[in-house]
C-alpha cells in the first residue's frame, strides 16, 4: 500500500462488540495482528473473518507489558511501522498516509511516535500516546500502565504522527481488581519511578486507603 509497511497490533478478551468498528479503521494497515489473551465470546472468529492473524494464548501470571510485548512479536520481521492499539479505539481516516509520510531518516528509528488520542468521556480533551514505533528496538515495560521504551542507544527527535483515534468511552462496570497488585508491583519493580507512584497513590485512593 506504501513505502513502508505498517502493522497494527493489539491485545485483547471478549471484546466481540467491538470488532467490526476497529477492523473498519484499520483499512490502511497492511497487516492486522492480534494476540487474544482467553476470550470466551466470539472474538477471535470475527477478527479471522474480518482478516486479522490472531493468536490465542494465556499470559499468567499476568501482566500488561508481558502481553503487549508477545503481541509485538507476533508482528513479520519486515515491518517498518508498528502501530499499537486496543480494540475500543478507532483511528481516524487518513492515518496510514500520514504514518508512511516518508522523513528524513525513513520509518521512525529514534524515539517513538505520539498517536493523538482522544477520548470521548472527555470532551474536547486530547492525549499524546507512545504508541507508533520501528519494528526493532522497543519493548514495553511495567505490569500496568504500561509504556513503550527504546531498548537500543541512540536518539532521535520526538514527533508528532499527524493521525489520531477515538478513544473508549468510560466503562462503569469494569472491574479495577488486577489494577491494585500489579501497581503495588509495578512500584516494588522501580520505586523511582513517579508515574507509577502516583497511579499507586490514586488506587489506594478508590479503595479508601487512605494511610496507604
Amino acid at each position: 500500500m506504501g513505502q513502508y509497511k505498517v502493522c497494527v497490533y493489539a491485545i485483547c478478551k471478549n471484546e466481540e462488540k467491538f470488532v467490526d468498528g476497529w477492523m473498519d479503521s484499520m483499512g490502511e494497515a497492511d497487516l492486522v495482528v492480534v494476540l487474544d489473551t482467553g476470550s470466551t465470546d466470539d472474538t477471535v472468529e470475527r477478527l479471522k473473518k474480518r482478516g486479522a492473524q490472531v493468536t490465542v494464548e494465556l499470559i499468567s501470571p499476568w501482566r500488561f507489558d508481558v502481553a503487549r510485548n508477545r503481541s509485538l512479536d507476533l508482528v513479520s520481521e519486515d515491518t517498518d511501522i508498528c502501530v499499537c492499539t486496543d480494540l475500543d479505539e478507532v483511528f481516524h481516516p487518513g492515518c496510514g498516509r500520514r504514518w508512511r509520510r516518508p522523513g528524513r531518516t525513513g520509518p521512525p528509528s529514534g524515539l517513538p511516535l505520539y498517536l493523538e488520542l482522544q477520548r470521548r468521556r472527555l470532551r474536547g480533551t486530547v492525549f499524546w500516546i507512545e504508541k507508533i514505533h520501528a519494528r526493532r528496538g522497543y519493548r514495553w515495560t511495567h505490569p500496568v500502565h504500561e509504556v513503550l521504551e527504546r531498548q537500543e542507544a541512540g536518539t532521535g527527535a520526538e514527533v508528532h504522527s499527524g493521525g489520531g483515534a477515538v478513544g473508549p468511552p468510560r466503562r462503569p462496570r469494569q472491574s479495577r481488581g488486577q489494577y491494585l497488585p500489579l501497581l503495588e508491583l509495578s512500584v516494588a519493580e522501580a520505586p523511582e519511578d513517579d508515574r507509577n507512584t502516583h497511579y499507586l497513590g490514586r488506587e489506594y485512593l478508590f479503595y479508601g486507603r487512605w494511610d496507604d
